[in-house]
């Protein structure tokens, strides 16, 4: 996914090609069903499959990265999307959720690393890496697989930090981190 609607992938043969598309829309329901193909072509689902949808701005996060996200989850059945089983997309409160704290099932953090403020991404999560053999009472049936489209509205990263010049100082690169005060904690959006 490139910014202004384009796509680019290489074949079999390690040709590069590119797909300009007439819309945000088109292009993300392209890469949606390219994310599907891979689910549907590969023997065995034993790991997260995530496609970007749109990009984002600024840094990746990484683990201990505090993010506030959008999200709708699907059952993954006969090779597409089944039911809605959650979503916050429609309500007043967005996820919050600190990547790496092991609040989340293990799938979204995981697929949800390297994302940027702005960036919605696909995610295609096998049953080890979400509800397993138990499943989620009422909701998700046992040894699902989950889609879920998640879209990061809020980040705030670890390595916000001031030094005491009040200078921005990256806490990933020094011995002590301690977080930016602000209002709520989260950049603006």
């Amino acid at each position: 996914v490139q910014p202004n609607n384009y796509s680019t992938f290489y074949d079999d043969q390690r040709q590069n090609w590119s797909i300009m598309f007439e819309s945000e829309k088109a292009a993300m329901d392209f890469s949606k069903q390219v994310c599907l193909a891979k689910c549907n072509s590969s023997p065995v689902l034993d790991s997260v499959l995530y496609q970007d949808l749109v990009l984002g701005e600024g840094q990746g996060v990484e683990g201990g990265d505090s993010l506030e996200v959008a999200y709708t989850g699907w059952l993954f059945q006969n090779n597409g999307l089944g039911q809605v089983f959650d979503s916050n997309v429609n309500k007043d409160k967005l996820l919050r959720l600190k990547l790496g704290s092991g609040k989340v099932i293990k799938g979204w953090e995981e697929g949800m690393m390297g994302m940027k403020k702005g960036g919605r991404r696909y995610l295609i999560i096998p049953p080890a890496w979400a509800y397993g053999a138990q499943g989620a009472a009422g909701r998700v049936p046992p040894d699902s697989t989950l889609v879920f489209e998640v879209e990061v509205r809020r980040v705030k990263l670890v390595k916000e930090c001031s030094g005491s010049d009040g200078q921005s100082v990256s806490s990933r690169d020094s011995p002590a981190p301690s977080p930016v005060p602000s209002s709520d904690g989260f950049s603006a959006d």
